[in-house]
């Protein structure tokens, strides 16, 4: 055990710099501590890190997913078909004039003739086709929602706009996949979320089994430190440092795990997003989620420690 508490009769400053003094001093010692005992050490930091690594590396996967689907056009292009006899001229200018929108991304012009041959190589249907007296194909713009429309409300919006465009003659917008694209995303998060509350659970138990053997381990110890008249405060220290430090660790270990599982599927990855024409890359957790990471490690450590010593440490009493 590390020597005792602050004299209150000692200036302010000097008690806060012996008291910050004694933290660190138990901090570090607590450390040594963990690593005198290496097997038994590993092994508790390996079950907290995979148990924090499949939640924190299924985040980063839909982080991923989100990013490759925002890069699409996920906002479903609206075919605008124009009235049959609109002069292509009037097209173009209607074209120009709503790429100018804020809520466009991109429109592009299909002419009849154009539709025409596109419905000929696709249909099969040639033959049929040239025995018509005309082209009965309207021109049409696919309209390509900015990157903020992939909401499905907002893209119902912006058809009825168009609908209501004098030379316009009918929008058509699939939403549907829409709807079901976000749900899964909306069901994915929710388990996912879910998965890192059991998980997040699984890491207090296994910290609190450990520390709780720690001290039973410790127990005479315990007792002569408070038989000197050690407080709750200073006994309980070394203890919820112990489990600050396995959570820390563990999600040390995890963040390991995770990039070690992103530089695996990099190629695989790459290679995919090559054959649909993109050079995506996959996304690593950051330093923003490595810091999550770490912090959620070590407030679960801390958390756990703290339940287990406030349960059995008062039951330790000197004899």
């Amino acid at each position: 055990m590390a020597r005792g508490a602050i004299h209150s009769g000692l200036p302010f400053t000097t008690q806060l710099h012996a008291y910050a003094r004694d933290h660190l001093r138990t901090l570090i010692a607590s450390l040594g501590r963990i690593c005198r005992t290496p097997l038994s050490s590993i092994m508790t930091t390996a079950v907290i890190g995979i148990a924090l690594a499949l939640p924190g590396g299924l985040y980063v996967l839909l982080a991923n997913l989100q990013t490759v689907i925002g890069g699409w056009d996920n906002s479903a292009s609206i075919s605008l078909f124009l009235k049959l006899n609109t002069p292509l001229q009037s097209v173009e200018t209607l074209a120009a004039r709503l790429k100018r929108r804020t809520d466009v991304a991109d429109v592009q012009v299909i002419s009849p003739a154009q539709a025409l041959q596109q419905f000929r190589a696709d249909s099969g249907f040639s033959d049929a086709l040239d025995a018509l007296p005309g082209n009965p194909l309207p021109p049409v713009l696919v309209v390509s929602p900015a990157a903020h429309g992939d909401q499905p409300e907002q893209a119902a919006v912006l058809v009825s706009e168009l609908e209501r465009l004098p030379a316009a003659d009918q929008a058509q917008l699939d939403t549907q996949w829409l709807e079901r694209l976000q749900a899964i995303m909306d069901i994915a998060r929710r388990g996912v979320t879910a998965i890192a509350v059991l998980l997040g659970l699984a890491v207090l138990l296994i910290v609190g089994n450990t520390v709780r053997l720690d001290i039973q381990n410790r127990r005479e110890e315990i007792e002569v430190a408070k038989l000197v008249g050690a407080t709750d405060a200073f006994v309980r220290r070394p203890f919820l440092y112990g489990g600050f430090w396995y959570g820390l660790l563990g999600g040390a270990l995890a963040w390991l795990l995770i990039l070690t599982a992103m530089l695996i599927m990099a190629a695989p990855a790459k290679q995919l997003a090559l054959l649909y024409g993109s050079q995506y890359q996959l996304l690593g957790p950051g330093i923003k989620g490595t810091l999550l990471l770490l912090g959620v490690g070590a407030a679960l450590g801390l958390s756990g420690s703290w339940l287990a010593v406030g349960r059995h440490l008062s039951a330790i009493e000197p004899r």
